[in-house]
Order: C-alpha cells, then sequence, then structure tokens
C-alpha cells in the first residue's frame, strides 16, 4: 500500500489531497495545527489507512515525531510522497504588516518545508519511485504587491524545489511543486489586512461572485490542487504543476520582460495598488 503525509491537512488544498489519495486507496498522514478539521476528517474517512495528529509544522521535533511514527506503520518504513501544504498569509504594505506576523508567514510558508525535507527524507529513500511534493504560488512566479512576505516564501519554495530536484536524484527522490493561483480555500477569506486605506478580507460569497469567471485569475476549487499532486506522483518529468495550466505564462513572460510584468500587474490589481498620499 502506498503512503502520502501531508500537512495542512485539516481544511483546503490539503484536506481535498487526503480526500484523493484514501479514495485511491493510499494510506494517508494528515497534520495540522487545526485538530477541530483533523477530527472532522477522521469522522468523514475514519479506517486504519487514515492517520492524524495534530502538529504545528513550525516545530521541529513535532514534525519529526510526526514522521517517524506515521512511517513506522508504513511497509518497510518507507514513505511515497511527502506534501509540504501548510501555509499561512498576512496582507498590506510591507511596512504595516508587523514583523513578528512577516516572520510567521516565513516560519510557516518556508521554514517548515524545509523541515518537512529533513524530516521525510530518510524515508524517502527506502522507497523507489517517491516524491518530495511542495504547495508553491501563482505569487512565486513573480514578486506580488500586498503580499510581499507572502510571495517571497513562495519563491523560496520554488527554488528549493529546483535545486533539490537535481541534488535527490543521487537518492532516487524526485521532487515537485504546484503552483495555484486564485483557490476556494479559508486563506483568501481569513488573511489579514493590515493597511487602513479600505483593504478588507473579503467574504467567500464575495469572492465567489467577484472572481473572473475565466482566464489565469479564475476562481479555482481546491480539488484542482489536489488532482496536481495526483497526477505529479505518476509523472516524473514534470517540475512545476500550475493550477491553472495558464499560470505558466507569467513565468514565460518573466523570463522574457520581467519589467512588462511589473507593469501588468500594476496594472491589473488595482485594488492591491491604491494610491497613498
Amino acid at each position: 500500500m502506498k503512503s502520502v503525509f501531508i500537512t495542512g491537512a485539516g481544511s483546503g488544498m490539503g484536506r481535498e489531497g487526503a480526500k484523493l489519495f484514501h479514495a485511491k486507496g493510499w494510506r494517508v498522514g494528515a497534520v495540522d495545527r487545526n485538530d477541530e478539521g483533523l477530527a472532522t476528517l477522521l469522522r468523514e474517512l475514519g479506517d486504519d489507512r487514515l492517520w492524524t495528529r495534530a502538529v504545528d509544522v513550525t516545530d521541529k521535533a513535532a514534525l519529526d515525531g510526526a514522521l517517524a511514527d506515521f512511517c513506522a506503520g508504513n511497509a518497510g518504513g518507507g514513505l511515497d510522497m511527502m506534501w509540504n501544504n501548510a501555509g499561512i498569509g498576512e496582507s498590506g504594505w510591507f511596512e504595516d504588516v508587523p514583523y513578528d506576523a512577516a516572520m510567521r508567514v516565513v516560519e510557516v510558508n518556508f521554514k517548515a518545508v524545509l523541515t518537512g525535507a529533513y524530516a521525510s527524507l530518510p524515508y524517502l529513500k527506502k522507497t523507489p519511485g517517491s516524491l518530495m511534493f511542495s504547495t508553491s504560488s501563482s505569487s512565486g512566479t513573480y514578486g506580488m504587491p500586498r503580499i510581499a512576505v507572502y510571495s517571497s516564501t513562495k519563491h523560496a519554495v520554488k527554488g528549493l524545489t529546483e535545486a533539490l530536484s537535481v541534488e535527490w536524484q543521487r537518492h532516487g527522490v524526485r521532487v515537485a511543486d504546484v503552483l495555484p493561483g486564485l483557490i476556494d480555500t479559508a486563506i483568501l477569506t481569513t488573511t489579514t489586512n493590515h493597511s487602513d486605506d479600505g483593504g478588507r478580507a473579503m467574504s467567500a460569497e464575495d469572492l465567489r461572485a467577484s472572481a473572473p469567471k475565466k482566464g489565469m485569475m479564475r476562481l479555482m476549487p481546491a480539488s484542482s490542487v489536489a488532482e496536481a499532486a495526483w497526477q505529479a506522483y505518476h509523472d516524473p518529468k514534470r517540475l512545476h504543476w500550475y493550477v491553472p495550466k495558464s499560470i505558466r505564462v507569467i513565468d514565460l513572460l518573466k523570463g522574457l520582460s520581467p519589467e512588462f510584468v511589473r507593469g501588468r500587474i500594476a496594472k491589473s490589481l488595482p485594488a492591491l495598488m491604491p494610491k497613498r498620499q
């Protein structure tokens, strides 16, 4: 039986991933600091193929221990797939976001991915064809205003993915990531706006009503990212998975002219770039 360990599995993309891999017959390790979300998942899917634990992914000892305990129940003590998915966001002008809040984003969105890489490698090395998969973001293709720290962490995840995809070839371990665009998850409606300029977190209903119906910034379901994770395990050639696929255009254009992309972002996202006196 194949196995996957997913961080941030109590809601959103991680939850959908746990459901999909479980439905495919995999043994699923689901961790999240949100124990209520895990309890709901356990009630919905609960059987001996679903393993859950409340874990703060910024706590190295806790994540190490969770992986060790989960993998002890796998055939050969290995792991087929590690999905570093946990993430948080803070928004606002850079100088308005409190330092501690910004550092928390770095801790969860990037440092925890590093921790997950260190913690999972011994188990991935035991398993032929294994994969470390991480959640980056469309904001990891070009630096995004008003979410500067979040965007920077997602660039870091993308860079780490590219580096380890080469390094870990010597271990027989594959590395890939997913770069989602606008995904219908709680982070979109719960992220704190720290700037007093009229910005606010939108309700889920407002977000769904106002989001583009077409194009790369259309609102996508969390299940679409879970499907990308499933496909990534079965496609050893692709490094970056874009959801939707048209997000890749940003990467391509940035390579040709980063100044052009900067101008387009400033023009197309006026709500994120209000004028200040």
